[in-house]
């Protein structure tokens, strides 16, 4: 269906947003697919960005009906498998097994098809049929050498089964496979394999925070010691020594002034002597 051309603008604007936000802000993404929904309901392309968007904030029955609804526009059985996965998220994992049996899966290419069988082996999983499960992962695209864009995927699909049947050694070594097809890190598997080897991270940003902070207090300190006072003299000691001090020139003062009023008032006296004899004389 062909859309006006101003319409068909606004409407692939929103559709790019949602293509931008939906791994990073799901919750964005599906406002945009909604925008989007509104101005351009019978455009297939529309349905199935909105089912995904709705996919990728859990909404699965709603999912559900935008791919049901894509998938009948196109005819196209490309979605059979997501859909298959909404059964699970709906709690329908018999649903989701029986859809992994239909004529649709034969249909689909490669990547369908291990697509498909992944959410069989999480439909056994969510049935507690873990061997099931662990049999269902294997195939011919799990033991080929060749790395395609499933492979880290399906790997680690099968680690982690074996892990939950408790059987640690294989788990170990699918989830080391997995390290070695996962370049572009769609799996967390390098954080599985090192915790089952023991090995803890410890956040770089943390311990540079970590360090922030000792310099700080080490600068605090230094800053300490550079105020107070050395050998063990205190501010107020050295006050009360230049008190001291002061009151010791003042007493030196006061006795050089005494020495000089006494020797003043003694020469006062020989000069009240001297002009006596004088006296004496002349009578």
């Amino acid at each position: 269906m062909s859309l006006p051309k101003g319409l068909a603008e606004d409407v692939s604007k929103n559709l790019v947003m949602v293509a931008r936000l939906i791994d990073e802000d799901p919750e964005a993404a599906y406002a945009y697919s909604k925008i989007a929904l509104r101005l351009a309901s019978r455009v297939a392309a529309v349905r199935e960005a909105a089912g995904f968007a709705a996919y990728a904030n859990q909404k699965y029955s709603e999912a559900l009906a935008e791919f049901r609804a894509a998938r009948r526009m196109t005819g196209s059985v490309d979605l059979w498998p997501v859909m298959a996965d909404c059964e699970r998220g709906l709690g329908r994992p018999e649903k989701a097994l029986e859809m992994a049996g239909a004529a649709e899966v034969h249909k689909l290419d490669k990547a369908g098809q291990v697509e498909m069988r992944l959410v069989a082996a999480g439909a056994r999983r969510d049935m507690d049929q873990l061997d099931a499960a662990i049999v269902t992962l294997q195939s011919p695209e799990l033991a080929s050498n060749t790395v395609q864009p499933w492979t880290a995927r399906l790997r680690y699909a099968y680690a982690d089964a074996l892990l939950a049947a408790g059987r640690e050694g294989e788990a170990r070594e699918w989830f080391a496979k997995a390290v070695e097809s996962d370049k572009d890190g769609s799996t967390d598997a390098s954080d599985r394999l090192a915790e089952m080897d023991g090995v803890e991270f410890v956040d770089a940003f943390v311990e540079d925070e970590d360090e922030d902070d000792s310099d700080t207090e080490i600068d605090a300190e230094i800053e300490v010691d550079e105020v107070e006072p050395q050998d063990d003299v205190s501010v107020v000691d050295e006050l009360d020594d230049e008190d001291e001090d002061d009151d010791i020139e003042d007493e030196d003062d006061d006795e050089v002034e005494a020495a000089a009023e006494t020797e003043a008032d003694e020469d006062v006296v020989k000069e009240d002597v001297l002009l006596k004899e004088e006296d004496d004389d002349k009578n």
